[in-house]
């Protein structure tokens, strides 16, 4: 028997998000009724995680589904949701969820006007893609913003999908949505900076180096938050920073290329943070500050 309230939803965008946030409802049982696939790599992702689900044309999805999610890429958004307006596809009392983290509802106003409720649903996860996502959900948190008497029905989606909702403010979505690519995306610059220094010095697998140091790093970090800080920033080791920057600089051909700069904003940062933990003495932020600042060759 069919647990209440099932719905039937269609998926644009076969991309990881979608394909995933599809899967997961689906086995939530509610009925996936159709997907947008373009690409071939969408197309292989759709057969995967969705077998069985019709790949349909984007308004063919929607004249058929009663949760529409829109899982494309931000800049996407607003103009697929107009045009789908002006073709008068928005249905009166429909669902229509976006994944996107930069926008809120603002940005599904064409589909409030046709009488549809909009929500967004953001996944605060990295995807692969593939079914091992399903069990990330589980421990995955999604940003959530709707309309007040809306907000239950987004966070139910949420928690069906065996993630947990937050809720965040219309106005703050773009904020949430920075914290999340600072911290999430330029870790994985950061990852690949340091392998790739530590390749230049003949380590084979600056991986099994980086591995356990990173996990505590971040571990420490998310549980003692500044706390956790050390180093040589932290410490005031002027001579050891001044150092780095002087080996940097010559790797990186006199400070054209890209790690040197990510590591003098990344340690002015810290000597920043340092300081307001009064880690710092006066006269060792200012010599971190000179010699953290960069300088045409």
């Amino acid at each position: 028997m069919a647990k209440p309230g099932r719905l039937g939803v269609g998926i644009i965008g076969a991309g990881k998000v979608g394909a995933v946030l599809g899967a997961a409802l689906r086995a939530a049982e509610h009925a996936v009724v159709g997907v947008s696939a373009v690409s071939d790599a969408s197309r292989e992702r759709a057969e995967t995680l969705l077998p069985g689900v019709p790949i349909l044309e984007v308004q063919d999805i929607v004249e058929r589904a009663e949760l529409v999610l829109l899982a494309v890429p931000d800049d996407a958004l607003p103009d697929l949701v107009d045009g789908l307006a002006k073709l008068g596809a928005w249905q009166p009392g429909q669902l229509v969820a976006h994944t996107s983290g930069r926008f809120g509802v603002g940005v599904l106003h064409p589909v409030r006007a046709a009488g549809a409720v909009p929500l967004a649903l953001h996944p605060a996860m990295t995807f692969t893609g593939m079914s091992l996502d399903l069990t990330r959900l589980l421990d995955c948190t999604f940003g959530v913003t709707a309309d007040a008497a809306m907000l239950p029905i987004a966070q139910a989606l949420v928690v069906e999908m065996g993630a947990e909702p937050v809720a965040i403010a219309e106005a703050d979505r773009t904020l949430y949505h920075a914290a999340l690519a600072h911290g999430s995306n330029h870790l994985v610059t950061l990852v690949a900076q340091a392998s790739q220094l530590l390749a230049e010095v003949g380590v084979d697998l600056p991986e099994r180096m980086l591995g356990p140091l990173l996990r505590a790093t971040l571990e420490n970090a998310l549980a003692s938050g500044e706390s956790a800080l050390t180093g040589p920033v932290a410490r005031g080791d002027v001579g050891t920073v001044q150092a780095h920057a002087e080996a940097l600089r010559e790797f990186d051909g006199g400070g054209q290329g890209d790690v040197l700069a990510a590591y003098l904003a990344m340690a002015r940062a810290t000597a920043l943070r340092a300081e307001g933990r009064g880690l710092l003495k006066a006269d060792q932020l200012e010599g971190l500050r000179k010699a953290l600042e960069p300088r045409e060759d």
